[in-house]
């Protein structure tokens, strides 16, 4: 990599020599022998420098910038981590494939449920590693041991820490690409990016670069090995030959350790994932594939957190130092080395030492996060704000995660049944044990339908119209009606309990006239949402802030749960040239947000300059289901029957604008899809191999009683849910409308499926051919923006 003058790119060159006192102070007390630090910033090195000795033993020799380290776990991010997501980018693999479909071998003991994403994050459920203590030696006889090595958790229950994770994952890579890791490794990313000192087993001729470690005798005295088991090996220096003794065992190469580089090996490495995986005309990976490694996965209830092999904020990321923000990734390495990266301030840190050596007794861990600190201190140029900025954006993700971290870990016990965690008060229930002070004194106006009602049951209308201090006026119905049950145009009404008149606002108008509002103070929703974009209560909300707004009147929402969760965010947000009455503002398909969440936001963001109360719920956190709130299920809508039904609606739903029916007219709608020219059993097949995370197909026929091919025998499948926790709905309608595309290409009509799905290039790429992954990859940047936008709107945890 070029260098520069610290000053050049930002840097106070002073600051960064404070590191020289506090390095050489740890060299005296022998917490190390020596260590190459290197420094670089938008792409230029700033600091490269030697400090120590490279061995003290037999005798000294100095550190220079060109030692060769054995890096231990920065293998597991180099390697593996880098080589898995390439195969994944080419679509050999899937983060939710299972560990045994690739290693069959595997099968058992629960070993069937572990993922590829739960390797990567070590939420697998292994023990740390291998017990040593059995003398075996050889690759194969390792993977042995992997085959029947017993999970000490359920998978995804529990961050762990585990090379057999990565031992795994480096088996993966063999058996998917046909070569060893290793060879992998070297002509998909070392080569490529010019990093010629990397790699496995080195050569011997270079050994009097290698940094060496222990001799073998200390080596073997880990993991339940012994050194008296060295024999006449004892007092060989081990240089050049890795130190990890599970990867020695295996000959030197292993998913978990076992390769060596020098620091400026790395610094290419590194700035290849700032440059968002190209580096000096290379592509190593695509930038979604670094955003998605580098997204936080929460891996504990109390927001540590992983990506996908990188470290992000567990105990194991000290090297982090005191001052760079979230957002910021990195690994260490047993032997003392380690690397931080960080996108906000276009700058990585790396740390090389051999700590090990002579005697295995060093000690980095504080070194390396002061020197961190010291790196992030001396960068000038940046802001207050923009580091706020950034630390906020990658920790509203993280929240995100934890929250769907808890809701995963809470959806089932031991035996797989639902647990209500909480009993939820919405809005409505808020308003009435508070003496409706809210409202107190105000003539409103009510928009609501049958699904507005408190926990006992009560409608909110004749909540509202016996409120002391209240007086109820005005009725306003959304699409279905106020008692909804209509499947077609409303017209006005007057309530039969209560006699006040209902304005229809899915008629003649889909807006309150001013009329219907000048003798109000105030207007009052209560809706039970769905969570989706085309589902037109949100549209109708909308439009009542727009109108409220013109005549001057506060909107109150009594705030109700999403019923699928407020964290889960699917889906392309809609073209904002293609807004209509079902997609009201350029938000995802599913949205994760309740209606008073999203009331906020349309305000805000639409400029609509409503004064907008939400009466909020209490108890509700975001990572609940509806299953989890204590609350009775109303069904929204004639056919959203069940949480089930509205868990598939996402995806399903964006395919019945289509020639297809979705079940509507049968008991179970948006659980079956059929036509009379589609083949159930081909389409069953196609999508259960393709092993789509949470949710299987079974072929059925089924004869609608009403809409779409009333009284027509259809052929289609029954969609499943089999993993709540794992299913993604938008996707799956995605893998759905692939499918039909690809395999009923004179059949189904595909131009109707942008009428819900309103994002012309996910159309455009659907028609074309496209893959599933390369579709959904086209709108993961904007998926990704609305889920930064969305955050401020948050009201709950």
């Amino acid at each position: 990599m070029p260098s520069a003058q610290p000053p050049n790119v930002g840097i106070s060159a002073e600051h960064l020599g404070r590191m020289d006192n506090i390095i050489a102070e740890s060299i005296e007390k022998k917490e190390l022998p020596g260590a190459v630090v290197l420094v670089a910033r938008h792409g230029r090195v700033v600091w490269r420098k030697a400090y120590g000795a490279r061995a003290v033993e037999p005798q000294r020799e100095a550190m220079t910038t060109n030692t060769i380290f054995d890096l231990a776990s920065l293998t597991k991010i180099l390697a593996t981590a880098t080589s898995i997501m390439i195969l994944v980018e080419r679509g050999e693999v899937r983060l939710g494939d299972p560990a045994v479909k690739f290693i069959p071998e595997m099968k058992g003991g629960g070993r069937d449920a572990i993922t590829i994403e739960q390797l990567l994050t070590h939420t697998a459920g292994f023990a740390p590693d291998f017990d040593l203590r059995e003398r075996w030696s050889g690759y194969e006889e390792a993977m042995k041991h992997l085959y029947r090595e017993p999970l000490r958790t359920q998978p995804g229950a529990r961050f762990v820490y585990s090379d057999i994770n990565y031992i795994a994952l480096g088996e993966v890579v063999h058996r998917v690409s046909g070569i060893t890791l290793d060879e992998f490794a070297r002509k998909n990313i070392f080569v490529p990016l010019g990093m010629r000192d990397t790699g496995f087993c080195p050569d011997a001729k270079i050994v009097t670069r290698i940094a060496p470690t222990e001799k073998r005798r200390g080596q073997m005295n880990y993991l339940g090995d012994t050194g008296a088991n060295a024999g006449t090996e004892g007092d060989q220096w081990l240089r050049g030959q890795v130190h990890d003794p599970t990867s020695f065992r295996m000959g030197g190469v292993a998913g978990h350790a076992g390769l060596f580089s020098t620091a400026d090996d790395l610094a290419i490495y590194c700035q290849m994932m700032l440059n968002g995986g190209a580096y000096n005309g290379a592509r190593i990976l695509s930038p979604l594939s670094v955003a998605t490694m580098t997204r936080p996965h929460a891996v504990s209830e109390n927001g540590a957190a992983r990506g996908l092999g990188w470290d992000i904020a567990t105990s194991f990321s000290s090297n982090k130092g005191d001052l760079f923000p979230m957002g910021s990734f990195g690994h260490t390495g047993f032997t003392g080395t380690s690397i931080w990266i960080d996108p906000a301030t276009d700058s990585f840190v790396v740390f090389l030492s051999n700590r090990v050596h002579p005697d295995g007794k060093g000690d980095v861990g504080p070194l390396r996060g002061r020197v961190a600190t010291i790196v992030a201190g001396s960068i000038t140029d940046t802001t207050v704000t923009k580091a706020r900025e950034e630390a906020a954006n990658a920790s509203a993700e993280l929240l995100t995660s934890v929250a769907r971290l808890n809701s995963n870990a809470r959806a089932t016990n031991t035996n797989g049944e639902a647990v209500v965690d909480a009993q939820v008060l919405t809005g409505i229930d808020v308003l009435e044990r508070d003496g409706f002070k809210a409202l107190n004194g105000m003539r409103i106006g009510l928009l609501t339908n049958h699904t507005g009602r408190d926990r006992s049951g009560r409608q909110t209308i004749d909540v509202l119209s016996k409120a002391p201090n209240v007086k109820l006026v005005t009725l306003f119905a959304p699409e279905h009606g106020i008692r909804g049950v209509a499947d077609e145009k409303v017209s006005d009404t007057k309530d039969e309990q209560t006699g006040l008149p209902i304005y229809s606002l899915y008629g003649e108008s889909r807006r309150p006239k001013p009329e219907q509002l000048k003798d109000l103070d105030a207007l009052v929703y209560d809706i039970q949402d769905v969570g989706v974009r085309f589902y037109t209560y949100i549209t109708t909300l909308g439009y009542l802030l727009e109108e409220a707004a013109k005549a001057k009147l506060p909107v109150f929402i009594l705030d109700r749960p999403n019923p699928i969760n407020g964290v889960d965010v699917e889906g392309p947000p809609a073209d904002a040239d293609k807004l209509s009455f079902t997609a009201y503002h350029t938000i995802s398909v599913r949205h994760g947000l309740t209606v008073g969440e999203l009331a906020g936001l349309y305000n805000d963001e639409r400029k609509i300059g409503c004064d907008v109360r939400v009466i909020k719920m209490e108890n509700w956190r975001r990572a609940m289901w509806f299953d989890s709130t204590g609350l009775t299920w109303v069904n929204p809508s004639p056919n959203m029957r069940s949480l089930t039904e509205a868990a598939l609606y996402p995806g399903v739903g964006l395919l019945e604008t289509t020639n297809l029916s979705v079940g509507r007219g049968t008991d179970t709608p948006f659980e079956v899809i059929g036509a009379p020219w589609l083949d159930g059993q081909k389409l069953a097949s196609y999508l259960n191999a393709r092993r789509i995370a949470g949710v299987r197909f079974m072929p059925i026929r089924f004869t609608p009683q009403s809409s779409v091919f009333k009284n027509e025998n259809c052929s289609g499948v029954n969609i499943v849910i089999t993993d709540r926790s794992r299913f993604q709905s938008v996707l799956t309608g995605l893998e759905i409308a692939v499918a039909l595309h690809q395999l009923f290409p004179s059949d189904w009509k595909v131009d109707s499926y942008s009428r819900l799905l309103v994002n012309a290039d996910a159309l455009e790429r659907l028609k074309r051919g496209d893959s599933v992954e390369g579709i959904a990859g086209s709108w993961a940047t904007s998926l990704e923006n609305f889920r930064r936008a969305r955050a401020k709107y948050l009201l709950y945890k």
